[in-house]
């Protein structure tokens, strides 16, 4: 009987401790932070509060001069012709991860982490997420995305265990 006290008791603790494959969510091994700024577009994400009702969503980085990239979102509110809803901050690239993981600025004091868990070679599509996988975004170089990329994509995405179910697709122009 004591036994298997002990037994069910390191049971639960190595569940508890030892993370699961599901739970870890890795970044990609490195990026080209020259090749990632410029400008991209939202093809599909899980939609945040401060994204409702928005429309053609891009992102725009520059590399500054001290040391942090210039974030310049946009998007039109209400339908692709709305009027320019707009948000600049900052992104200063955390110690670890090979300018994969970063920390997003918009209201000092509060930091978002976002991660960059898929890109192409070419940087013509990439993926972004927070590490507890309750924020991504799926970004493309040019408004429109292959669909067979979408789908390898969303596949890569759902062996991660994202919910597949909650992505929405942006109405680009």
């Amino acid at each position: 009987m004591k036994g298997r006290f002990i037994l069910y008791t390191l049971l639960l603790f190595f569940s508890i401790v030892l993370p699961s494959k599901a739970q870890i969510l890795l970044t990609v091994p490195s990026v080209d932070l020259n090749k990632y700024v410029g400008k991209w577009y939202e093809i599909a994400s899980y939609p945040l509060v401060f994204q409702k009702g928005c429309h053609c969503t891009t992102a725009e980085y520059t590399l500054s001069a001290k040391d942090y990239v210039v974030v310049e979102n946009r998007c039109n509110k209400d339908s692709v012709t709305g009027r320019v809803s707009y948000i600049k901050g900052k992104a200063f690239v955390e110690k670890e991860g090979d300018n994969a993981k970063l920390l997003v600025q918009f209201f000092w004091p509060f930091k978002g982490k976002y991660w960059i868990i898929d890109l192409a070679n070419d940087y013509s599509y990439a993926v972004v997420s927070h590490p507890n996988k309750k924020s991504l975004w799926i970004l493309s170089r040019t408004s429109k995305m292959d669909e067979a990329i979408y789908q390898q994509i969303t596949a890569r995405l759902q062996e991660k265990g994202f919910d597949l179910s909650k992505i929405q697709i942006t109405k680009q122009l």
